[in-house]
């Protein structure tokens, strides 16, 4: 999955932008404080998706 893609998808389930790190982004679900790093790679591979989907206990896209 493209990275704006996935962004895109996290807006429109209620997540933040929360913090930039040395090669990942920080997103955070306001509505159960959760976080998730985000790899800033131009393609994301399907399990790491589902994974930062889980964590922020969202649905998968």
């Amino acid at each position: 999955m493209k990275l704006r893609h996935l962004e895109r998808h996290l807006r429109s389930q209620g997540c933040q932008f929360f913090r930039e790190g040395g090669a990942h982004s920080v997103w955070l679900n306001p509505a159960n404080r959760k976080l998730a790093s985000v790899p800033r790679h131009r393609e994301i591979k399907e399990g790491t998706v589902l994974g930062i989907c889980k964590q922020l206990e969202i649905a998968r896209p």
